[in-house]
């Protein structure tokens, strides 16, 4: 039996080592093998570091703060797998998201990106104030995420690496480069991903630059216009 192709997953960190060993403990318990598993620590003055080589299997990355999409790009040179997929590091898998996800890809060769429902939850430390303070959906959502994508090195090569200009929005970014290069994709309707609320998100912590996200949507419809010419 040939072997099964080996999923790189790129887990950019700054500042979480609280949530770091439940993410990266989630990647481990996936029923895919084989995986590799590649932290990019983006300047971390917290105990992000201690906790992520506390786990034999992880390979361990430290760069200087750059943000999550230079990480991701440091990830998916480092990585060596011909598969690539994205978790935060205060985010979960469900078990079984890598390997229903492989098996969806192999039986349509013409698809490049699976995605997957997330849930969202309240982190455990939060009071009963904040959690009421916050808006949280109950229900499953598509989630067009970078959390919840699989895709192949080839594929993700075709688009291109995530903008680095973006502070936020990088993967809104990405996602809309795949479509306009016509990357056939798919929404798995089970949960995939359980995306963690607390008070630094990173919606949260940035939101002066919510800017990029008109940056992002100019430099679409450039691209756009520039196709039609």
């Amino acid at each position: 039996m040939a072997a099964k192709p080996l999923v790189s997953v790129i887990l950019p960190v700054f500042n979480a080592g609280k949530y770091l060993a439940e993410a990266v403990e989630s990647i481990l318990a996936q029923s895919y093998r084989p995986v590799e598993i590649i932290v990019v620590d983006d300047g971390s003055t917290d105990d992000s570091a201690e906790v992520a080589r506390r786990f034999g299997p992880v390979r361990y990355h430290f760069q200087a703060n750059a943000g999550a999409a230079t990480a991701r790009n440091q990830g998916v040179e480092l990585a060596q797998g011909d598969f690539l997929s994205f978790l935060d590091a205060d985010d979960i898998w469900s078990a079984d998201k890598l390997s229903r996800q492989m098996d969806i890809l192999a039986d349509d060769p013409d698809l490049s990106l699976v995605f997957g429902h997330v849930q969202q939850f309240y982190s455990p430390e939060l009071d009963e104030e904040t959690r009421r303070k916050i808006n949280l959906p109950q229900e499953a959502m598509p989630g067009y995420h970078v959390g919840t994508m699989l895709v192949s090195r080839e594929d993700f090569f075709r688009v291109g690496p995530f903008e680095t200009s973006l502070k936020m929005g990088e993967f809104i970014d990405w996602h809309a480069k795949a479509k306009e290069k016509k990357l056939k994709s798919f929404m798995m309707p089970e949960v995939v991903m359980k995306r963690r609320i607390h008070t630094n998100n990173m919606t949260t912590r940035e939101r002066e630059n919510q800017m990029d996200y008109v940056r992002l949507l100019k430099a679409a419809l450039d691209r756009k216009r520039q196709q039609e010419t």
